[in-house]
């Protein structure tokens, strides 16, 4: 069905529900995308196609022609300079909380990997202070670390954590299965209620939990107890089975709320 014409082009309902489809997916790519490097890139490719699109419209074929080439090159240029962003794009849209309903996703090596290295933390009798983040980005506080943007594992999370290693004593903030910053300084809790005997990474801990939905994992240097940190909550002293149990719920079945 037709809904107008413009000049030699007859739009229909089809096209509009095109054209609004394309607009959320670089509506959402923006959102991903934003306060990084690739914002300005993508704002750049959408200005090209859209000017495209006008191009033709009006029947300027040489100007269409240009521009065709031009947002062929910029496409290709983007895919290959920010690599690391559409790689942490795709892990992101893997995993979503409506693939998930249909993968049923029944562990994280995520998860895993933070289990193991607080466990090996703790038997070294070393410090550590890990977030995952999970709907609300963390941005602020990652810009005050050290990037890194390195794929999660175990052996990479103890040697941050190294008392020798110039990052230990900050946190290390994790999203979409990728260690993106380390050293990272975050805000204390000013909670009058905690415990005197927590020290600055569980104050640390509750604060970050008190400003975001991030679920973070203390190990204490003084007592080798792991704790989690949540909405301003913590679990305390729990051994691997606790920990994983609870890493499960709280990241998996709260965020499909």
């Amino acid at each position: 069905m037709t809904l107008f014409t413009i000049k030699f082009i007859s739009v229909t309902l089809w096209d509009v529900l095109d054209i609004l489809i394309v607009f959320w997916i670089f509506l959402k790519l923006y959102q991903f995308f934003r306060g990084s490097r690739a914002e300005q890139m993508l704002i750049g490719l959408v200005v090209i196609i859209f000017t495209t699109f006008l191009a033709r419209i009006l029947n300027l074929q040489t100007l269409s022609s240009i521009l065709g080439h031009m947002q062929t090159v910029w496409a290709i240029a983007f895919v290959i300079i920010f690599q690391p962003e559409l790689r942490r794009m795709l892990i992101f849209i893997g995993q979503s909380r409506f693939l998930r309903r249909f993968f049923n996703e029944s562990k994280s090596k995520t998860i895993e990997a933070v289990i193991e290295s607080s466990q090996e933390l703790a038997r070294r009798h070393w410090g550590g202070l890990l977030v995952l983040a999970r709907e609300v980005r963390l941005k602020p506080f990652k810009d005050r670390g050290t990037s890194l943007n390195a794929e999660v594992s175990a052996s990479l999370l103890v040697s941050l954590f190294n008392p020798g290693s110039p990052l230990h004593d900050g946190a290390v903030i994790i999203q979409n299965d990728i260690i993106e910053a380390a050293g990272c300084i975050l805000p204390l809790s000013d909670n009058p209620d905690l415990d005197p005997q927590l020290g600055t990474r569980h104050r640390a801990a509750l604060g970050i939990t008190e400003e975001s939905d991030a679920v973070v994992v203390v190990v204490s240097e003084e007592t080798q107890k792991i704790a989690v940190a949540y909405q301003g909550m913590f679990y305390r002293s729990v051994d691997e089975d606790t920990l994983r149990g609870l890493l499960n719920k709280l990241f998996f079945t709260n965020n499909e709320k």
